[in-house]
């Protein structure tokens, strides 16, 4: 997308809201709107799924490594009856797992406050858990969702970045009426940093599965999730904010299903501090300008939405390419050819970047074929 385009959906959606009192939203597809959807759908193999996808995600009928994840892990069961042992040798007062995830017990107390209730998935960055707030507040919910980060300098670090931009969208929205998922507090627990979120019902992908597996969800469910989904992307902006990771697993619902909030912002960052990679953002998702080199900014969250409503929809997803490669070629499929225009900065920036070392031996090279040739 444009950014004359990103523009014009910015003062389209200006002032816009979401009555979260609206009722029940049906998800499933009647049986007539199957039978419409599976004689004009495309046909896309989706072949790799878990490609594209972080590492942690790869696993069959697995995508959700974020914040709310799906495959409990890092346990510790407490009482009678233990049958699981964690064999670990000096590492960090013996708390942690060898690869620095905090092995919790359920019913343990984090923070003099949070009892863990349930397992609620792991990721690259956290484990998450579900727990009750035994000092609840008015107006605050009793459960909540905890995310604990790994015990790493790196992980801390991006811990932190992650606590700041939660803070600036929390702070620009105190009436929690812009579908980001509300961030309550954070606090350390035996040299962890956990940040406590509200707790919602389940992520997209799940609700994928359940009602809509290979067929997609009703269109009416599809118009009042990209509805909170563009309030979402509005709030961003506003904020500065570059959420990088868009996908159906970072968007959760309640459990009426008539409310989706943004969630997992772990990869994300301040618009303007961004570096260019090839690999940002997951790889079904990923905007072409990330895919070619050149600089990004929030459009590259729209493309990523862009994609999931039509997922939403079909339920097939709308690039599956297996390599960065294909990705680009599936784009042209669709699309066409990519302006010359954009081509060209491509050029440019590839042969302005190229180290020294590169350029001196393509010069020895040209030398040593004109040698050969004359």
């Amino acid at each position: 997308m444009s950014v004359a385009n990103f523009t014009a959906y910015d003062n389209r959606i200006e002032g816009v809201d979401v009555d979260l009192t609206e009722t029940l939203i049906s998800v499933e597809k009647s049986p007539q709107e199957n039978g419409v959807q599976q004689a004009t759908e495309r046909t896309s193999g989706a072949a790799g799924l878990g490609e594209g996808t972080p590492k942690s995600e790869r696993s069959d009928e697995k995508y959700c490594d974020d914040i709310f994840g799906e495959t409990p892990a890092g346990v510790r069961k407490s009482g009678k009856g233990d049958g699981l042992t964690i064999m670990r040798s000096g590492l960090h007062d013996n708390w942690d797992d060898a690869e620095g995830y905090y092995s919790y017990r359920f019913g343990e107390i984090l923070d003099s406050r949070y009892e863990i209730a349930a397992a609620h998935g792991k990721g690259v960055f956290s484990t998450v858990v579900r727990a009750k707030d035994l000092k609840v507040s008015n107006g605050e919910p009793e459960e909540v969702a905890i995310k604990i980060i790994r015990n790493n300098e790196t992980m801390h670090k991006a811990g932190q970045l992650e606590v700041q931009i939660l803070q600036k969208l929390a702070g620009a929205d105190p009436e929690n009426r812009r579908h980001c998922v509300r961030f309550l507090s954070s606090f350390k627990y035996r040299n962890h940093l956990c940040l406590v979120f509200e707790s919602l019902h389940m992520n997209l992908r799940e609700v994928l599965k359940k009602f809509g597996r290979n067929i997609g969800l009703k269109l009416t469910a599809v118009r009042a999730y990209a509805k909170q989904l563009f309030i979402a992307l509005k709030h961003l902006k506003n904020c500065g904010v570059l959420h990088c990771d868009i996908k159906p697993d970072n968007m959760l619902v309640n459990e009426a299903k008539n409310v989706l909030k943004l969630c997992d912002f772990g990869n994300a960052m301040f618009s303007g501090k961004n570096e260019i990679t090839p690999y940002l953002v997951s790889r079904f998702y990923r905007a072409p300008e990330i895919i070619l080199g050149l600089p990004y900014d929030h459009p590259m969250d729209m493309w990523s939405v862009g994609c999931c409503l039509y997922e939403l929809y079909t339920g097939k997803v709308l690039f599956p390419g297996p390599t960065n490669n294909d990705m680009l070629r599936l784009h042209m499929e669709l699309k066409g050819p990519f302006p010359k225009k954009m081509l060209k900065k491509v050029i440019f920036l590839f042969l302005f970047n190229l180290p020294s070392w590169w350029l001196f031996n393509c010069h020895l090279s040209v030398a040593q074929h004109r040698q050969i040739w004359h």
